[in-house]
């Protein structure tokens, strides 16, 4: 008698690779690991083609903080942040008609990097970051509009946070503006 076929592992998308690249970033940024594992890691998560393998990859690092996400979430209207407000260390922001503003200029930044993840259906965001932020719009993609971004004179790696911001823009458009003070 044969033994019956083994299921397919699934595949891993390019987010969950992108998402376990991250986390391995931060892990190096924060001291967990030395740059020669970070290299070791960083080979088994580019080479690696199911979720088993990731998992395998990033199993000796330190658990992920389950309190450094928060969503906002709004389906119409608008949603603002802004003053002296405490981010998070990933900040998810879901709109399918409204405005987004987040105004980030006198945020408590606890970690030196944030990341946004947007998606956002019609209506445009506008995000207003500290005047030395660095930003990343890498993994942001926009089916409308392009994004607006002129990096600031006092932008540079070191100086302050990092702010990646990925996800998906629907019809309307991102400006993203530095701080003036």
């Amino acid at each position: 008698m044969t033994p019956p076929p083994k299921e397919p592992q699934p595949r891993i998308s390019e987010n969950d690779r992108d998402t376990a690249v991250r986390r391995l970033q931060e892990a190096y940024a924060e001291g967990h690991i030395s740059h020669e594992e970070m290299d070791a890691h960083l080979q088994r998560i580019l080479t690696a083609e199911t979720p088993g393998d990731i998992e395998s990859a990033l199993g000796s690092l330190p658990a992920e903080d389950p309190g450094t996400t928060s969503t906002i979430t709004a389906a119409t209207g608008r949603i603002r942040r802004g003053g002296a407000w405490r981010v998070p260390r990933h900040l998810k922001v879901h709109s399918a008609l409204g405005r987004v503003s987040l105004d980030l200029s006198q945020a408590v930044f606890e970690h030196p990097v944030l990341d946004i993840e947007l998606q956002l259906g019609t209506g445009g965001a506008r995000i207003t970051v500290p005047r030395d932020a660095v930003v990343d719009l890498e993994g942001l993609s926009s089916t409308w509009k392009d994004t607006l971004y002129k990096a600031g004179r006092g932008a540079r790696p070191g100086g302050g946070p990092t702010i990646r911001i990925t996800g998906t823009m629907g019809m309307g458009r991102l400006k993203v503006r530095h701080a003036r003070r």
